[in-house]
């Protein structure tokens, strides 16, 4: 059995679909589907169990001969979340628990850290998973923050030899898009943002750019299409070998107007742009670019290329935004 935590969400609910296409039947659910049409996302799989979050243990003891892998992607990740005891609770705590649960009973473990782990990017953008690396970077949120303290006691679990699941993965997702996210609200990629005014023929809006030598709508992250980063998950899964702390991106920063341009034109639209002041609470501490280092996961032999932004985003408008039913 495979259990994913936060598998009703989008990351998860894309990589419960990829496990059961490539024949996985024992997929258990742990997550919170609430009163909206997040349900959706799991509407056309075949599971063994969905788990309220505050049963997952319990389950874990249950069903612990049956389990053979966990992988953690439920969280609070929203950047704008305030309650700190709650973040932690939910992404550091319950991941510790988790890890050494997994240590315990000899079970694989995969999590979800973040790009966010980075902060403003001063000190680059490299997945080094050593304590004295780690220790660098400068999260300039909670959510990051409780990322990456993780990822630091990860690190010096690690150092010490301390017991750790046969295999461990924890994965740094950039600025991913795809089906699956329309209940993440304003936490929804731009490019589901944008495609409502594309599609009724409206301009949309970026950031005006504050910086100087960068036009407006010049600012880059590194936009990875959500199927790139199962990809990345089932090679893991398939190579239990391999353990470590990894990027999960594009490894190419494209700019905010770039991918604006991509949704319009999937639509068979010239891109109509609006800029706006980024507003002053977050101006100072914006970034201007993103990008991540891909090295490590390619040196452990994931070879597949990552998807073109303008394929992506046209796969993903044509595929699902804009079809009767949009879910995977």
């Amino acid at each position: 059995m495979i259990v994913i935590t936060g598998g009703a969400g989008f990351i998860g609910s894309n990589l419960a679909a990829a496990l059961e296409a490539q024949g996985e039947d024992e997929i258990a659910i742990c997550d919170r589907l609430g009163s909206g049409e997040k349900w959706r996302n799991l509407a056309k799989r075949e599971l063994a169990a969905i788990i309220p979050s505050e049963e997952l243990m319990p389950f874990l003891a249950t069903h612990a001969a049956a389990i053979g892998t966990v992988f953690h992607l439920g969280a609070i990740s929203a950047t704008t979340e305030r309650d700190a005891d709650l973040i932690v609770a939910q992404n550091f705590t319950l991941s510790a628990a988790l890890w050494d649960w997994c240590a315990a009973h000899g079970k694989r473990f995969f999590y979800a850290s973040s790009a966010a782990t980075y902060g403003d990017g001063d000190t680059g953008f490299d997945d080094d998973g050593r304590p004295d690396s780690l220790a660098k970077l400068r999260p300039l949120n909670a959510y990051g923050w409780s990322k990456h303290l993780f990822d630091r006691r990860v690190a010096r679990l690690v150092q010490r030899q301390a017991p750790a699941p046969p295999q461990w993965v924890g994965l740094k997702f950039f600025n991913v898009y795809g089906p699956n996210e329309y209940h993440k609200a304003e936490m929804q990629s731009v490019v589901a943002q944008i495609y409502p005014r594309a599609a009724a023929g409206e301009p949309c809006r970026l950031f005006r750019s504050h910086r100087q030598g960068i036009a407006d709508g010049g600012q880059k992250r590194d936009f990875v299409a959500v199927e790139d980063c199962v990809a990345m998950m089932l090679w893991l899964y398939a190579h239990p070998g391999v353990s470590g702390l990894f990027n999960a991106g594009s490894g190419a920063a494209r700019s905010f107007f770039d991918l604006a341009a991509a949704v319009y034109r999937a639509m068979g639209r010239e891109p109509r742009v609006e800029y706006i002041d980024t507003p002053m609470p977050i101006r100072a501490r914006y970034q201007y670019l993103t990008e991540a280092r891909m090295e490590r996961l390619r040196q452990a032999g994931y070879d597949r290329a990552a998807t073109p932004l303008e394929e992506g985003v046209r796969r993903y408008v044509q595929t699902y935004l804009a079809a009767p039913d949009p879910y995977r």
